[in-house]
């Protein structure tokens, strides 16, 4: 019992057997259970299509869940609608900005909506913090893609919320610009922030992310630090290059799941990472004194994107 109170006084979300089933028989959600700790980053990965928005949606208020419950930093998402959408900063995928408005009108009328008092302190240095502020008195149809983006963000932050949710918040965005959000959601995290950002691009979930959340087909097929997903479902490949044409693997090597290239020019062999260190020196070994005429070796580990891949191909 009190090992789950520090878990849920740790927690800025808490999600209990959520699901949603929309009129036409389409099951969203599947009976989502996630914890969500204070000024993690969070990155929740799938395909299109897979639940990411609609759960985002449901925790925001935006959509009523058909069963189960979510509460913000214990206030429950229905009963304390106000209480928790005031906690709650939301940058949806779509530019949902007015385009005569300027940058300036644009987020003190983004705070004043919350109820939140005046605070033109803050907001200047957020749109700094954004690098928005040479650009506070301009319009928003003035601005390109990239800036319209950072203005979402300003909006969502101008009444000073505890959860930021990131609905694909690079998708079409320039390399450059996401390194900068990258920057922008670390010092966030730093200052107390939630982050919770939704994602197709793997390299954002290993570049930023403290955990990862796979969702595929309305399930969240598991939630992991990043480190010990990479450590638990990472594979390793030794691939041996060799000298000379070799016909086939000498029967030393048996007991090892080895494969030979069609050339005959390479054999290599995979190693799951969570499995015993000590075979692959076995193996290694094994290699060196069969005889074969060995000129090179690689290895190549597997990322983040192969893991999912995996994972998605393995519930689909």
């Amino acid at each position: 019992f009190t090992n789950q109170l520090i878990v849920l006084m740790d927690s800025i979300i808490s999600i209990k057997d959520l699901s949603k089933v929309y009129g036409f028989g389409l099951d969203a959600l599947k009976n989502i259970n996630l914890e969500v700790k204070k000024g993690e980053i969070l990155a929740l990965l799938g395909p299109n299509g897979a639940g990411k928005t609609t759960l985002i949606s449901t925790i925001c208020g935006i959509i009523s869940p058909s069963s189960g419950s979510v509460t913000v930093d214990g206030f429950d998402i229905i009963s304390d609608f106000r209480k928790t959408r005031a906690m709650i900063g939301l940058v949806p995928q779509e530019l949902t900005l007015g385009s005569f408005d300027t940058v300036w009108g644009t987020v003190r009328f983004s705070r004043g909506l919350f109820g939140s008092k005046k605070d033109d302190v803050y907001l200047e240095q957020l749109l700094k913090d954004l690098s928005l502020f040479d650009k506070k008195n301009s319009e928003i149809r003035m601005l390109s893609g990239g800036m319209k983006r950072r203005v979402l963000i300003a909006k969502a932050l101008s009444h000073n919320p505890k959860v930021l949710f990131l609905d694909e918040p690079t998708a079409g965005v320039d390399v450059e610009l996401r390194k900068d959000m990258w920057k922008i959601v670390h010092k966030l995290s730093e200052n107390g922030v939630t982050v919770i950002l939704t994602t197709h691009y793997i390299e954002e979930a290993e570049e930023i992310a403290d955990r990862v959340g796979v969702i595929n087909n309305g399930e969240l097929l598991l939630v992991e630090s990043k480190d010990h997903l990479m450590e638990t479902l990472g594979k390793k490949e030794f691939i041996i290059d060799l000298k000379e044409v070799v016909k086939k693997i000498p029967s030393s090597l048996d007991k090892h799941s080895i494969t030979l290239s069609e050339d005959g020019m390479q054999i290599s062999y995979t190693h799951i990472i969570k499995e015993d260190e000590t075979e692959i020196s076995d193996v290694l070994n094994d290699i060196t004194n069969s005889g074969l005429p060995i000129r090179d070796l690689k290895i190549v580990q597997s990322t983040l994107e192969d893991i999912f891949v995996d994972l998605v191909k393995e519930k689909s």
